[in-house]
């Protein structure tokens, strides 16, 4: 499927673009591949949806661990909506039609253009208004991995929407990995099954025609590794994550100061091993860890368990040929004013110019 050549790992599986690039081990004489892992992108705080970009998206995940309000959803997309398309993955949805409250929220400005749901695990894709004739192809697909979808509402795999709009071959993955710290492999061979099984019924041989574009959101649930709670929770709450995001000198800080739980962070290291995501780009995490917090506060967990944070709730995206898009990150940030969830949603606002 389309530009999943960059999920790496598993037994024989080569990278079909690439081909990797080998690199000699000179004490073994011997070639062995070398890894891209996951690009850090520094958001510029810059877009006023201005004509100098072709294509402007705003994506969001949400872990809604079984809750929502109206309320929670106008606060998610943010007063400033002059983005061409709307992506909303979200896991753990409650039994609600959400796809109504979705629309209701973005009444004024957006219309739905396509949806795929596997029980708790939801993918929506809006545009400005008229803009459905702007979509030449959709397809949707997803690939449980396990989970309970039923009560507890947390269905573990992948639902995806591929769509032709204005030219672009654009693919959207929201996925729910497996839980909890020590499963690390199990997240890595999940995102692989993943990204062989999506799409693959529609062609015998998915790498002829790839996408622009292909991104993943959701809770990756990836942890950090090698960091009790309490040390973790120290460098968090530095006064330096409270310092105004809108001075570049004062992010700069700030970044600095999470520069050793982002050594911590699995899926960084996993990619860096060459095992997944390879060759995708993400933007710097400069916001808090996003998980686990008290339900109605933004307080981290306070049970028996006291989870150490983590960012399990990624956006990552990939553009299949650099040279002909060229893809422009403006925001990549946490919604820190939600609490409905024990999760906080994240946010991402991309935009593409194509080179004729």
């Amino acid at each position: 499927m389309g530009n999943y050549n960059t999920i790496q790992g598993g037994k024989g599986y080569v990278n079909r673009s690439k081909r990797k690039k080998l690199a000699i081990d000179d004490s073994l004489n011997k070639p062995v591949p070398t890894h891209d892992g996951i690009k850090s992108v520094m958001a510029d705080n810059l877009c006023n949806f201005s004509t100098n970009s072709d294509l402007c998206i705003c994506m969001v995940t949400w872990n809604m661990n079984g809750q929502v309000s109206y309320e929670d959803l106008v606060e998610l997309f943010g007063n400033n909506r002059g983005f061409d398309l709307l992506v909303v993955g979200l896991q753990e949805v409650p039994r609600k039609d959400l796809a109504r409250l979705l629309q209701d929220a973005l009444v004024d400005t957006h219309e739905l253009l396509g949806r795929a749901t596997m029980q708790s695990l939801q993918l929506y894709v809006f545009g400005t208004k008229n803009s459905y004739m702007f979509v030449e192809e959709m397809k949707v697909d997803k690939h449980g991995v396990g989970g309970c979808g039923g009560m507890r509402r947390r269905k573990k795999g992948a639902v995806a929407i591929s769509i032709n709009y204005k030219g672009l071959k654009l693919v959207f993955i929201t996925c729910h990995l497996a839980a909890h710290a020590r499963n690390v492999e199990e997240r890595n061979s999940q995102c692989r099954h993943i990204s062989h099984s999506l799409f693959s019924k529609y062609s015998t041989n998915p790498y002829t025609n790839p996408a622009h574009i292909t991104v993943w959101l959701g809770d990756l649930n990836y942890r950090l590794q090698g960091i009790n709670t309490h040390p973790a929770r120290n460098i968090i709450h530095r006064d330096l994550h409270k310092l105004d995001r809108i001075h570049g000198v004062r992010v700069l800080r700030r970044i600095r100061s999470n520069e050793l739980l982002r050594s911590k962070d699995q899926l960084l290291q996993e990619a860096e091993r060459g095992q997944i995501f390879d060759g995708y780009c993400e933007g710097t995490l400069a916001f808090k860890p996003t998980y686990k917090y008290n339900i109605g506060s933004s307080n981290y967990d306070t049970s028996y368990k006291v989870r150490v944070p983590a960012w399990t709730d990624r956006i990552l995206f990939k553009i299949e040929d650099p040279n002909k898009i060229t893809a422009n990150l403006h925001c990549y940030e946490s919604v820190d004013d939600i609490y409905s969830s024990d999760h906080k949603p994240v946010r991402a606002h991309l935009c593409l110019k194509v080179h004729k």
